[in-house]
């Protein structure tokens, strides 16, 4: 299975959890290596260091919809322009307060099955997830 998501450095503790259950899951700095009933993941091109700027038109340049945190994206001018001119395609997750794993997992699974049918919508767009919802916000 290739790979359709790239979950953001700034949800890496969800992301190692991921890998683990889905093989079309990536993350900067993931090794690669066996996933999910043995197929191989390869290993992601984006450092974790990398700038916003810097792996958001590499990410869209693969087709892979994002997984982020970063709510403030569509707010900020560089990073906005870096997103629509590349093309790419960003899920962010929304809560009023700061989520820790458990709550992040929670979102991610609980809108998993709208975000899936995400992948088939070209881009730009930015969708925001929380546990009950899921809103196109650009």
């Amino acid at each position: 299975m290739a790979i359709r998501f790239y979950i953001d450095a700034d949800l890496l503790g969800m992301a190692k959890m991921l890998v683990m259950v889905r093989a079309d899951v990536t993350y900067p700095g993931d090794p690669g290596g066996a996933g999910v009933d043995g197929r191989l993941r390869p290993p992601c091109p984006i450092e974790p260091r990398a700038k916003d700027a810097q792996w958001i038109p590499e990410v869209a340049s693969h087709g892979w919809v994002v997984i982020t945190r970063d709510r403030h994206i569509r707010h900020r001018p560089a990073e906005r322009a870096a997103l629509v001119s590349a093309g790419a395609r960003h899920v962010t997750l929304d809560a009023a307060k700061q989520l820790d794993r458990w709550g992040q997992l929670e979102i991610v699974v609980t809108q998993w099955r709208a975000i899936e049918r995400l992948v088939e919508l070209p881009g730009p767009w930015i969708y925001s997830a929380s546990r009950t919802n899921i809103l196109r916000v650009l």
